[in-house]
């Protein structure tokens, strides 16, 4: 079983992007990623912060502009608008969930596509769905960047993601169709969902329930992506049952240390991919 290291797969990446940082330096650019979080959610400002201390530790300016969970929509737009203007801002990564009074879908919409390094624009998503080039939402993108650092192929293969969000499972099945992989997603309607698993040869957990993939749902040799993290008995456990799944999987990444850590780094990507 080989065990597919996400942090080494991030430090590979940062020590690539920590030379396209210099590089833009050397020229004059200084690119900065500026963080928008707004309320008082404890994973959002964690998150938040990490992301601004992942971006200096490359050489990108980090700058998080923070709003009381009281602000009004039209003040984010506001910043949302400014952060648009300016050339030294390559990426803008808005931080969710908004508060409730806040028309996120709006608010999203007002970032500038070029600037969209989470990918949630609208406009995003349809160049995603229609195949053309496009900011592709970080945490999918990780799962991709993991599969080519091990040099693990999906063209042909069977790949079952259990997991249907807008920013996980969806783009996730989008990416490994343009792989040409043969995918199905399931969710919590899914008949006979431990038989769909165990033909996969490549099965993604994406649900958010911990251990909800049982090592008796993989097939032997299968890779095994756990995007999942859950709090279980004080400890952070994944989706998979990563115990049982090991002894049966070809490759497997853990949790934590897998997709997460690889996560933050492509965000980073993102920003260095503006134009």
């Amino acid at each position: 079983m080989q065990l597919l290291d996400g942090k080494k797969v991030a430090a590979w990446y940062r020590r690539r992007l920590r030379t396209q940082v210099e590089a833009r330096r050397k020229d004059g650019v200084y690119p900065e990623l500026a963080i928008v979080l707004a309320g008082e959610d404890t994973a959002s400002a964690m998150y938040a912060s990490s992301m601004k201390k992942a971006a200096e530790a490359i050489g990108l300016q980090g700058t998080i502009h923070r709003f009381a969970a009281t602000v009004t929509e039209e003040t984010l737009l506001s910043c949302i608008e400014r952060l648009n203007g300016k050339d030294e801002v390559f990426g803008i990564l808005l931080m969710l969930p908004l508060p409730s009074h806040i028309h996120a879908n709006r608010v999203i919409n007002a970032i500038c596509p070029e600037k969209d390094v989470d990918g949630l624009t609208d406009s995003s998503v349809a160049r995603l769905y229609t195949g053309k080039p496009s900011f592709i939402p970080c945490t999918p993108k990780a799962v991709m960047a993991v599969l080519a650092y091990y040099h693990i192929a999906l063209a042909g293969k069977e790949v079952v993601i259990v997991g249907r969000s807008n920013i996980v499972g969806k783009p996730l099945a989008q990416l490994c169709l343009q792989e040409n992989a043969t995918v199905t997603v399931c969710h919590s309607h899914t008949q006979a969902l431990s038989q769909v698993v165990r033909r996969a040869d490549v099965v993604i957990g994406a649900v958010g329930k911990a251990a909800c993939i049982t090592g008796d749902m993989i097939k032997p040799g299968a890779v095994v992506i756990d995007i999942g993290i859950n709090c279980k008995n004080g400890k952070t456990v994944g989706d998979v049952a990563f115990d049982e799944a090991a002894k049966i999987a070809g490759a497997i990444t853990p949790v934590p240390g897998g997709i997460g850590a690889v996560t933050t780094t492509m965000v980073l990507e993102n920003v260095l991919t503006h134009k």
